[in-house]
């Protein structure tokens, strides 16, 4: 993770994401994923509850990343392979097959 104006830059390997995908309207699904890592001192000590927050489309095409803190915006960023690890769990047959799902109307 990156923090905003801050050289201290770490890399997790996350070794456990948890779902919880909710239809927000017509153009947009939110994936809310607990985060279980393999050594947490790569997570900031300041982070209390880390989650990620990613936006799909009803196609499941990502939008954006954002990682939260107890579910509100906080001061950091994914790095480049962090987000690589998120991307290729959202866009694993499971994850997308749920994604259509939620996005098509009962």
């Amino acid at each position: 993770m990156i923090q905003y104006d801050s050289d201290d830059i770490r890399e997790m390997r996350m070794t456990g994401l948890y779902p919880t995908i909710e239809r927000r309207d017509e153009q947009w699904i939110d994936i809310e994923l607990r985060i279980d890592v393999e050594d947490e001192s790569q997570v900031h000590q300041s982070i209390t509850e880390l989650t990620a927050l990613v936006i799909c489309t009803h196609s499941g095409v990502i939008a954006q990343i954002v990682p939260q803190d107890a579910g509100c915006d906080c001061d950091f960023q994914f790095t480049a392979g962090e987000k690589e690890q998120i991307r290729n769990y959202v866009l694993s047959s499971e994850i997308q097959a749920k994604i259509l799902a939620i996005a098509t109307p009962q």
